[in-house]
């Protein structure tokens, strides 16, 4: 059914425009976004990527092979090595699939199935930085100074993406080939 469907030109486009608008607001926005000892990740991708999660239905939007090449490229565009990206936003997209089919399917649940999602991540993150002594933060200052802020962040793209985002989905699907 995706290859029936706009979303196989609609998802992949979404996908890079996160991706550079990632990048791009971490720069142009850099004293809001990583202002001593705080700093917010923007992981527009991420949502982007369990938005599709949410809104697939039957569809089935190869979403695991998107976020391996997410992932990899991420991982070369930011740090010029492989590393985490590549199995994290696999692994968190898996992880929003599984919550997604133990509720049912609204505002309130999504929103705390992205809540819980990104904060997964970030812990993994963290937790993989630091077991590499990468960082050198300890637990409660990641919580307060990096997390909490992310999460923040993070919540109030979904808040403001969520319906347009809907409605891009539906008018995907409907309108097949």
């Amino acid at each position: 059914m995706y290859r029936l469907s706009r979303l196989r030109y609609l998802f992949p486009i979404g996908l890079f425009i996160c991706f550079f608008l990632d990048g791009s607001l971490s720069k142009i926005l850099a004293n809001l976004f990583f202002s001593y000892p705080y700093s917010m990740v923007s992981q527009l991708v991420v949502l982007w990527m369990i938005l599709g999660v949410f809104f697939e239905e039957e569809t089935q939007i190869p979403l695991v092979g998107f976020a391996v090449v997410t992932g990899i490229c991420t991982d070369l565009y930011y740090s010029g090595i492989l590393g985490l990206f590549m199995f994290l936003y696999p692994a968190i997209v898996a992880f929003a699939r599984a919550l997604n089919r133990y509720y049912s399917p609204s505002f309130l649940s999504h929103i705390l199935i992205f809540f819980v999602s990104i904060a997964l991540l970030e812990l993994l993150n963290y937790w993989a930085y630091y077991l590499v002594g990468v960082t050198r933060v300890g637990f409660a200052g990641f919580l307060l100074d990096t997390l909490g802020p992310t999460l923040a962040l993070n919540l109030v793209y979904f808040i403001v993406l969520y319906w347009p985002v809907h409605r891009m989905y539906i008018r995907a699907m409907s309108n097949q080939h």
